[in-house]
């Protein structure tokens, strides 16, 4: 069976990490993935005073801007852990929010699809009209972010969210 796959991109997206939508994790109040992704990076690498300063802003775009400004970052420490941030903060955003929960498992039996043109780590660096987007083979992207939801939504059909 040919894979099928639903494309995302852009903050109107539930998908989105930029999607606004409160969530508590630990007394922390985000106000969408982003916040606590960069957080949560910033914390990784003891940038107390960046960590602060995210938390500060409700914008996703100065909150990604504040995650480039860590003072002690190794791209290969964050390689290996920003997978389980992201995940642990999209699995918060869902399960505490019951409508993005419901379009996540609508999903079921799908691959999620970063569509983005402009990022070839969490996207596949085309977007959804680009017939590149079509084929896996075919992106220029690794599309991490699409990889994470996808599996976070097998996770909690597992779990049983998927029978509320």
């Amino acid at each position: 069976m040919e894979e099928q796959f639903i494309f995302f991109w852009g903050n109107e997206s539930p998908f989105s990490n930029w999607h606004k939508a409160t969530f508590i994790v630990n007394s922390y109040e985000y106000n969408c993935s982003e916040q606590y992704m960069m957080h949560h990076k910033a914390l990784l690498f003891d940038d107390v005073e960046i960590a602060e300063k995210v938390m500060q802003t409700k914008s996703p775009s100065k909150q990604k801007a504040l995650g480039r400004q860590i003072l002690s970052f190794n791209a290969d420490v964050w390689e290996k852990n920003c997978k389980q941030i992201v995940y642990d903060g999209c699995k918060a955003k869902f399960t505490q929010n019951e409508n993005l929960l419901k379009h996540l498992l609508k999903t079921k039996g799908r691959t999620l699809v970063e569509a983005s043109p402009v990022d070839a780590i969490w996207g596949i660096g085309l977007t959804e009209n680009d017939p590149r987007a079509k084929l896996r083979h075919t992106w220029r992207g690794k599309n991490w972010l699409g990889e994470v939801l996808t599996q976070l939504r097998e996770d909690l059909i597992k779990e049983g969210y998927d029978r509320n």
